[in-house]
């Protein structure tokens, strides 16, 4: 079997009925199929495995097995992305998909069934439950605090710098996004502020050291507080930032002058987003501020819940919603809308930033993270900054008030 080249009848098949194709194939055993146009992409097929999980889940989650397992590899991760989103292949009679079915088949036939990679999470229990967040957060960022200190700035800000207000670098940038929130929340010495979703404590930090205010940060991530007051210490800021391991539902009805979540709305969803706006509502002072910074949906059509590569191997639950969605929350929460700012190109500079960090330490990462690992978080990072860039998603921070 070895000596035979079961792709040929593959390539033979697909070059029939696609004769204009914008990339091109190579399959382990020799097989190739080019490109119809210049400068296209290559897709390298490494083993049968990689023609098995493309049969076995077909779309994304196929292929993305496929990529994570290593069985599948391309020689521009950007490029693929336009193949995958923006070309539409002609239209194909059932006879030559019976035939191409058939010819994939017999390439695939050597890998039998093949496992799923060993990094795919998939979640039981009830969906949004406490419980199910907090693994889903923690699968998340599980893959460790040095990992994403390759690419993030040295605030260790994960979440949508500001580019569009002159930052030349990444540090700068993400300097200006949160002193831009502070700004926002008309923060005031001595105040009390809610950080939801602290991260590494980036916001806490500085909003306690440039506007000397007091700051509770919660997270579900574990690494996450550890590393959090961790750097709160270094800054000698123990005194104004506390660190909780909490979740926003387990909110005790303790006053807050201001409230900042960035970054975090993504991980709520559809069915808990009324709750959360709910538990804001209920913990900040009258007349103080909220600051929401989150993802956006831009499509009202599509569902990205639906999408099971995103939900088993990168954001497990993650649910990014219209700001109509989102705004409505808020209101129906008796909120009073006083400030919306889109930040769409900002966000797509930063995960090029974020991506092309990461590229320089890919030895290091896969060291860090292991392989497949690693393979997620390149494809995932370059697949979120193809979605800001296309217009597919956005992210908005809307600035509301609880009314005296």
């Amino acid at each position: 079997m070895a000596l035979i080249k079961i792709s040929a009848p593959f390539c033979r098949e697909l070059a029939r009925v696609i004769p204009e194709r914008p990339f091109s194939l190579e399959f382990w055993d020799g097989g190739k199929l080019p490109a119809s146009e210049p400068d296209a992409p290559t897709f390298y097929v490494r083993r049968a495995s990689a023609i098995a999980h493309a049969l076995r889940a077909p779309g994304p989650l196929g292929l993305g097995r496929a990529y994570v397992e290593g069985s599948l590899e391309c020689d521009d991760l950007d490029k693929a992305f336009i193949v995958v989103d923006d070309w539409v292949p002609p239209a194909i009679s059932n006879k030559d998909k019976l035939r191409l079915l058939a010819t994939l088949a017999l390439a695939a036939t050597p890998a039998g069934i093949p496992r799923r990679p060993a990094s795919e999470l998939i979640l039981k229990g009830e969906r949004h439950s406490p419980a199910r967040d907090a693994a889903a957060v923690r699968y998340h960022y599980d893959v460790g605090n040095e990992f994403f200190a390759l690419f993030l700035d040295e605030s260790m800000t994960y979440s949508c710098a500001v580019f569009s207000r002159g930052a030349t670098s990444l540090e700068e940038a993400q300097r200006v996004k949160l002193e831009l929130i502070a700004t926002k929340l008309e923060l005031q010495q001595g105040q009390r502020v809610l950080d939801v979703g602290c991260g590494w404590g980036s916001f806490a930090i500085h909003a306690a050291r440039n506007h000397g205010v007091n700051v509770t940060g919660i997270t579900l991530s574990p690494s996450q507080a550890e590393l959090a007051r961790q750097r709160v210490a270094e800054a000698g800021l123990q005194d104004q930032i506390e660190i909780r391991l909490a979740d926003y539902r387990e909110l005790a009805d303790e006053p807050f002058d201001a409230i900042s979540s960035i970054g975090m709305a993504e991980h709520v969803g559809e069915s808990q987003i009324d709750t959360y706006a709910q538990a804001l509502y209920r913990v900040l002072k009258p007349g103080g501020l909220v600051l929401n910074h989150a993802i956006s949906l831009m499509r009202p059509e599509e569902d990205p819940t639906a999408d099971k590569f995103t939900m088993r191997y990168v954001f497990p639950d993650g649910h990014p919603l219209l700001l109509s969605r989102t705004q409505q929350a808020f209101e129906n929460a008796r909120f009073i809308t006083e400030h919306v700012e889109g930040f769409m190109k900002d966000y797509a500079d930063t995960l090029r930033a974020w991506h092309d960090n990461l590229d320089q330490h890919l030895e290091e990462g896969e060291r860090l993270a292991g392989i497949e690992r690693l393979r997620i978080w390149r494809l995932y990072l370059r697949a979120a900054r193809h979605g800001f860039d296309v217009g597919y998603t956005a992210v908005y921070q809307l600035k509301a008030r609880k009314p005296l």
